[in-house]
């Protein structure tokens, strides 16, 4: 029989009663606080696969939903999910409420990536302030978060210094392998001539002393972090390619050699589940959401490092591939990372022949950052002037682009605009094959990965772009060029900078380590090498669609 029920809510703030006249018919407690203004970090959308709203029994009973017996506080407190979990039909309860538990934010675009996952205002740190760095192997990139006020302020990138001694992981790796004196060049490459200067930077540009920062959290690929801490990497450059490591791991200032800080100040490395998928994909997967998704869903991280992840059924599989620096703008003739005076975007028209042109901040263009060369191929296929083989066709559009042909140290090119000085800025036939090289090796990552499924890409509810030219990615033009076979854009959610989500996650919600622990755990990695369709299938999307 029913009858007022009487709960005791005790959150680190005070304490707070509810005098219900009756239990709410088939509602979870999480509903009930909810209704209450006391909403929990639901950030499975209340299916019980996640650890956001476990709170705790101190005294009194509780029901779980559905069919079970009551649960009863024995003396000692006890932990329950409370989106699975409904108050009793009569009687006192006393909950206590966890910082961890409580929602501080719903999701949120911040900057440069996106938090599709509620979270809680629990920090990992004691102090005013905290870094959150995502390191990948092109570039590097540092935010500064008020932990009181649980908000960036500010953040700065550059290139990963690591860049003058091996463009990708590979060559870092094999480096190593056959010099290993240039463990230590790569350590200090990253930590004194990359981060601690980004560290300067957002330090001096808050307004803000070094003395102030109270820890550090950092994502990457599997390679960047054994080279952050100087573990030597070479038994991932030879199957059965075993990491030195890929747990969770803290280290310090001082044991990285990271000047100008507390010898002892804590630095948390986020957990990985292999060699070739690292913490910053699992950071994706939980900012981006995909775990909780019902699916079948795809997190596709884009950078030198190509990391792809399917979540289906409840199982996660994941994949890397060599895409290179090139969406970068590495290695490309006219290439420029995004910046002041990058092309971001561009549009090509016909009759008469024109090139539009979208520059970023109030600069003269300096070259074409990624997302450009992927609206160039995009626009290209479209009115043919670009074939399937990435050769230019002058003659397509009635010649109209003939005015625009260029040659460039003996190879033929499209002029897009005038470079500073003299040098135009012109893509090359030989910069169209690196890109298709580039975009093959994630469009064929993504297809294996599918087809070891029985999925096709229309069957894919969502796919989350990531990496650090996502978030400004024209997806049009990335179908069109091929880099998303199959998909259209309203399966696509660009997420930006995943991994530096997950390292902010981690700093200002501690729950978040372990709930990137458990993903970590469940990870099944495809080895593409060993996949017997993985080759045929990167040829032939070797073309253009």
């Amino acid at each position: 029989m029913s009858g007022p029920i009487h709960v005791d809510v005790l959150t680190e703030s005070g304490s707070q009663q509810l005098q219900l006249d009756a239990a709410p018919a088939d509602q979870s407690l999480a509903d009930v606080l909810r209704r209450q203004g006391m909403p929990l970090n639901t950030r499975c959308g209340q299916r019980g696969v996640c650890e956001g709203c476990v709170i705790e029994l101190l005294e009194g009973t509780i029901v779980p939903l559905g069919d079970g017996g009551a649960v009863h506080a024995p003396g000692q407190p006890i932990e329950f999910r409370a989106c699975m979990m409904q108050l009793p039909d009569a009687g006192h309860v006393t909950l206590r409420l966890p910082p961890r538990s409580l929602l501080a934010h719903r999701p949120q675009v911040l900057t440069d990536f996106a938090v599709n996952i509620p979270r809680a205002h629990d920090p990992l740190f004691q102090g005013p302030l905290a870094a959150a760095i995502d390191i990948g192997t092109t570039t590097v990139v540092v935010t500064l978060i008020d932990l009181a006020k649980d908000r960036l302020l500010t953040h700065a990138a550059a290139f990963n210094r690591q860049m003058h001694l091996g463009d990708d992981v590979l060559s870092r790796i094999n480096l190593c392998m056959t010099n290993p004196e240039k463990l230590q060049a790569m350590q200090r490459a990253v930590v004194t001539d990359t981060i601690t200067p980004l560290l300067d930077q957002c330090l001096r540009e808050a307004g803000r002393a070094a003395s102030d920062l109270a820890g550090i959290t950092v994502a990457g690929n599997t390679t960047m972090l054994h080279l952050l801490v100087g573990a030597d990497p070479t038994s991932m450059g030879l199957s059965p390619f075993t990491p030195t490591f890929i747990d969770h791991r803290v280290t310090t200032a001082g044991a990285i050699g990271l000047p100008g800080l507390g010898h002892d100040l804590p630095i948390h490395l986020l957990p990985g589940a292999a060699a070739y998928i690292g913490a910053d994909v699992i950071a994706g997967a939980l900012a981006s959401g995909l775990i909780y998704d019902q699916g079948p869903s795809l997190l596709i991280d884009i950078g030198t490092n190509g990391e792809i992840i399917l979540a289906q059924n409840g199982r996660l599989t994941a994949c890397a591939t060599a895409a290179g620096p090139a969406f970068e703008g590495a290695g490309l003739a006219a290439g420029t990372r995004a910046g002041d005076g990058a092309i971001s975007h561009l549009r090509l028209h016909e009759n008469p022949a024109k090139i539009d042109i979208e520059v970023i901040g109030d600069a003269p263009p300096i070259g074409l950052c990624g997302s450009a060369y992927i609206d160039l191929i995009g626009e290209g296929r479209r009115l043919g002037l670009i074939d399937d083989r990435g050769r230019y066709r002058f003659d397509a559009c009635d010649g109209a682009f003939a005015d625009h042909r260029a040659e460039l140290d003996q190879l033929t090119g499209l002029r897009i605009a005038a470079g500073q000085g003299k040098r135009a800025l012109i893509v090359t036939e030989r910069d169209l094959a690196t890109l298709m090289q580039a975009k093959a090796a994630i469009a064929a990552g993504t297809l294996t990965l599918l087809q070891n499924e029985n999925l096709t890409p229309a069957e894919v509810r969502t796919v989350y772009l990531a990496g650090g030219f996502g978030m400004h990615l024209n997806l049009t033009s990335a179908i069109a060029a091929g880099l998303l076979p199959g998909f259209v854009p309203e399966q696509i959610k660009l997420i930006g900078n995943s991994s530096l989500a997950g390292a902010y996650l981690a700093a200002v919600d501690q729950s978040v380590l372990g709930a990137l622990q458990s993903i970590a755990a469940e990870v099944t990695t495809v080895e593409l090498n060993l996949d017997p369709g993985f080759e045929s299938c990167y040829i032939e999307q070797l073309l253009l669609p």
